[in-house]
């Protein structure tokens, strides 16, 4: 009987060791570690274009040793834009949409300590603005996100903050364990794998909440070697919400002064400061014409920034954001600053690319997710520091001085030469010669050549200035085309004087080509210098239809004149 005793005893010992092997679940969870939460801060904000950020504060004993679980219900996993986890000492590695422990409706992101195990540490997460409703005709909206947020262990404390846009009134919050109307509120004994969605429906004043996306802003910082500072960013924008978008605003630095908003066109447009933060101002910009819903516009700001002090201008350290606040979220931005020519970067960001283009040094900083949670987020300062020498200021006029003081020279030595007798020649009459039919194929297909980079080029700078590439990629092709173009222009220059020397009604059409050139570079010019006077608002806009109007069938017709002339040319290969 003790024989029988000791072998059931043996059998269930064996199944208990056996059992979860054979169930394929791990015995040691990455949350068994002997750590409690004593409080999470969750926070609930709604930026100005709408997507929302959630951040909890989580204060911890014990030992994270294996890493920690964090999540909120699986139906918003799918509007993640971004998440990230940080303690007092930087950034923590975080990654997302794991496996919740087996709770399938749960989205999870698993934090990792590298080093000792924290006792305070904060998790973010961005969401799109799929999750806001709104309705300007109502003055109303509503947006859904989660009460609490969802951990691997029994919580003591959760404090949950709503932060919603400036104005909003008659708000009501419901979510599974009641609706409140207020936006601060305390759960106790928050259980692990909690699932709450909750959301909260309010009134507020149409333009205060905008439903849009920033896919792209690349920013511009110019140092003049007298100190000044000019920034302009250029924002591409996509209307998210189902109202249309009239007017956009946008946060710069609080020192930026003389703030110029122009439209795609290049076009002049309202600007009004509405705002001070702490650290920016809020500019309310006018568009041209609304932005439909899932439209797009690109929109630049220009703007200037304190002036370098005198004392540092040789030896200076950036002291700016590259990035300072945004109360929107912006996909991939960039930011290009540009010193004065002769300027040597000492100091840069390892995550920086520096750029050399002769004398010209740029150094430009891509990011990735770009918002306003950044600058809460302990990190070592950008330290990014150039010298400069003020003789650069005369380098290009002394340059050109010496150039005009070499060229007198040969001059002066050229006049002074002794002349040598020459025997006088007979004059005689310059007969017409006979150009050959590949000289004239070579001049054509020169001439259409150059036309076409000439178009290449023009289509470059559109592009450039939409932002379709990148500054790098329209410098390298921009010079590639230029040098191809010099060329041809030294080809073309070349068989003219062929032809001139020819006579005949060879010399006769190179003269009317002359003519007509003449006649296409003036209406470009004009368009040019009539399109700059009415972005400048010298001119009324039908004044100004009215004038373009008549230069572009000036170039209409001067560039006919060529073709014409070209095709008699070519017609004498036949």
């Amino acid at each position: 009987m003790k024989s029988i005793n000791v072998v059931f005893a043996v059998a269930i010992l064996s199944l208990c060791i056996i059992l979860p092997f054979s169930l394929g679940i791990n015995p040691v969870s990455a949350q068994n570690s002997s750590y409690s939460i004593q409080r999470v801060d969750h926070k609930i904000e709604v930026m100005y274009s709408g997507q929302i950020v959630i951040s909890d504060t989580i204060y911890v004993t014990g030992q994270l040793t294996d890493g920690f679980l964090i999540g909120f219900p699986k139906l918003y996993g799918a509007h993640v834009l971004k998440g990230i986890a940080y303690d007092a000492n930087g950034i923590l590695p975080i990654s997302l949409n794991v496996p919740f422990e087996g709770h399938n409706d749960l989205y999870g992101a698993s934090v990792s300590f590298p080093h000792e195990s924290p006792q305070v540490f904060t998790v973010v997460f961005i969401l799109s603005n799929d999750r806001v409703h709104q309705n300007n005709s109502l003055n109303a909206a509503a947006v859904e996100f989660p009460a609490y947020p969802s951990l691997a262990k029994e919580t003591a404390n959760c404090n949950v903050t709503l932060v919603l846009p400036d104005f909003a009134s008659s708000i009501t919050l419901t979510k599974d364990d009641g609706t409140i109307s207020t936006t601060n509120f305390i759960k106790q004994n928050l259980a692990a794998f909690t699932s709450s969605p909750a959301y909260v429906t309010f009134s507020i004043p149409t333009g205060i909440l905008q439903l849009f996306s920033v896919t792209n802003l690349n920013r511009r910082i110019t140092l003049s070697p007298a100190g000044d500072v000019a920034a302009s960013d250029s924002y591409r924008i996509v209307n998210n919400g189902n109202d249309s978008l009239v007017a956009f605003g946008v946060d710069v630095p609080l020192e930026a002064s003389n703030i110029v908003g122009r439209g795609e066109s290049g076009m002049n447009l309202m600007v009004e400061v509405v705002g001070n933060g702490s650290t920016f101002q809020l500019v309310n910009v006018t568009l041209t014409s609304s932005l439909a819903k899932n439209q797009f516009t690109q929109l630049t700001v220009d703007y200037t920034l304190p002036k370098i002090p005198s004392e540092q201008i040789t030896n200076f350290a950036l002291n700016f954001d590259i990035f300072p606040y945004f109360d929107y979220y912006i996909t991939e931005a960039s930011t290009t600053i540009i010193p004065p020519e002769g300027a040597q970067f000492l100091k840069t960001d390892p995550s920086a690319s520096l750029n050399k283009d002769g004398f010209q040094e740029t150094l430009t900083i891509n990011k990735a997710g770009v918002s306003h949670i950044d600058l809460g987020i302990p990190s070592e300062a950008l330290q990014i520091t150039y010298s400069y020498n003020p003789l650069w200021l005369s380098f290009r006029l002394t340059l050109w001085v010496w150039l005009l003081a070499a060229a007198g020279c040969i001059a002066v030595a050229f006049w002074r030469r002794p002349k040598t007798s020459t025997p006088l020649k007979t004059a005689t009459l310059k007969l017409s010669i006979s150009l050959s039919p590949d000289n004239i194929r070579a001049f054509t297909n020169a001439y259409e050549e150059k036309s076409r980079i000439t178009s290449e080029l023009s289509l470059l700078g559109e592009r450039a200035q939409k932002g379709k590439i990148s500054r790098r990629r329209y410098k390298v092709q921009k010079r590639k085309l230029t040098s191809r173009l010099d060329s041809l222009s030294n080809d073309i220059a070349e068989f003219k004087a062929v032809f001139r020397g020819a006579g005949g009604n060879y010399a006769g059409l190179i003269r009317q080509l002359d003519s007509a050139e003449a006649e296409l570079n003036g209406a470009e010019a004009n368009i040019k210098n009539v399109e700059a006077r009415h972005r400048k608002g010298a001119i009324s806009l039908e004044e100004y239809k009215k004038v373009l109007a008549d230069y572009q069938r000036r170039k209409e017709k001067a560039e006919a004149t060529i073709n014409g002339i070209l095709l008699r040319i070519r017609e004498e290969t036949r």
